[in-house]
């Protein structure tokens, strides 16, 4: 059994620890590979390179996991909608055509993302992984939905959702949920051994509209996960009822993100509880990391915990200072 299931099942005293975006941006390693691959879908698609990107933080740090270089976004780019990463402004989508989309069978689907699974494959038989696990992920319904409707992230503000063609919606939803169960799967058949769910947007929507966005469709995932014997987490940035969600789709851990009092989540919530830390400590200075750090060690140090951040890591981190927090949090006590 590996040290981060050990945390999940709760029968670890040990430390674990793993970073969102540990593979990518801020890692110098990675820079050379991405000014080569100016197409970031290519890239990801390029199963010799995802699977090197992978295992780049595993030859730096103790890290207890490693996360497969991939997008959320490949989905919908599966789904025939074209999915374009614009420097220094992010995704950009084309339109959607449904009576073309609700069209595309399985095979389609998993012929297009084979190389991400082929990724897996390669990445699940290096030797920096063994005794480690590999996390497959996927984005929640109601992100993907609000990334195909929008056609762009929406930070910022930048947002025109029309959620009042109720039927458009209905079918569009039940299509993704659909082809991210099918994308889960050949996750976990290629390899990977526990599966992360991101809603990066459910801060976006009102408490009401939470049953049929979020807890509904991601609880349908979350079960097919369960149903693969494998364990999931759930990370839904900016949900203001953690309590309610863990009670109703009821992941195997819930990821906290950084504007969560994590006092209060541990008082709360009774499975196993992953991040909160804010990634902008990672590039300030080491006393105050530090500080922050031991804040969420203490106030877990009872509980089943999961270091990480409460977002990914951010491009213009000192590789050095996630080194400093990896061997802080391992030899805490």
């Amino acid at each position: 059994m590996t040290v981060l299931q050990n945390c999940i099942k709760k029968i670890s005293k040990d430390n674990c620890i793993w970073l969102m975006r540990q593979a990518g941006r801020y890692l110098p390693e990675f820079r050379e590979i991405r000014s080569k691959n100016q197409d970031f879908i290519k890239l990801c698609l390029n199963e010799n390179l995802s699977s090197e990107i992978t295992i780049q933080p595993l030859r730096r740090f103790n890290i207890d996991a490693a996360i497969i270089f991939s997008d959320i976004l490949l989905v919908p780019y599966a789904l025939g909608q074209s999915v374009k990463f614009k420097k220094d402004f992010g995704p950009l989508l084309g339109e959607i055509d449904f009576n073309k989309m609700s069209k595309i069978n399985e095979i389609e689907f998993i012929d297009k993302l084979k190389p991400v699974y082929n990724a897996i494959k390669k990445t699940k038989d290096q030797t920096e992984l063994k005794n480690k696990d590999l996390i497959g992920f996927v984005g929640a319904p109601w992100t993907i939905l609000v990334y195909m409707l929008n056609q762009r992230s929406p930070k910022n503000d930048d947002i025109e959702l029309n959620l009042k063609d109720k039927k458009f919606i209905e079918d569009l939803l039940k299509v993704i949920v659909k082809f991210l169960k099918i994308h889960i799967n050949n996750q976990i058949e290629s390899g990977a051994t526990i599966i992360q769910i991101f809603d990066s947007w459910a801060g976006l929507l009102n408490k009401k509209d939470y049953d049929k966005y979020i807890y509904n469709p991601t609880k349908d995932l979350v079960n097919f996960v369960k149903s693969k014997k494998i364990p999931v987490i759930c990370f839904p940035k900016g949900v203001n009822d953690y309590k309610s969600y863990v009670s109703l789709v009821k992941p195997d851990v819930i990821s906290i993100d950084y504007d969560v009092d994590p006092k209060k989540i541990s008082d709360s919530i009774d499975i196993t509880v992953q991040g909160g830390l804010d990634p902008k400590f990672l590039v300030g200075d080491k006393e105050e990391l530090k500080t922050n750090v031991k804040k969420y060690l203490d106030i877990f140090k009872d509980k089943p915990y999961i270091f990480n951040l409460g977002h990914g890591v951010l491009p213009n981190t000192d590789p050095s200072m996630v080194d400093y927090l990896v061997k802080f949090v391992k030899n805490y006590s």
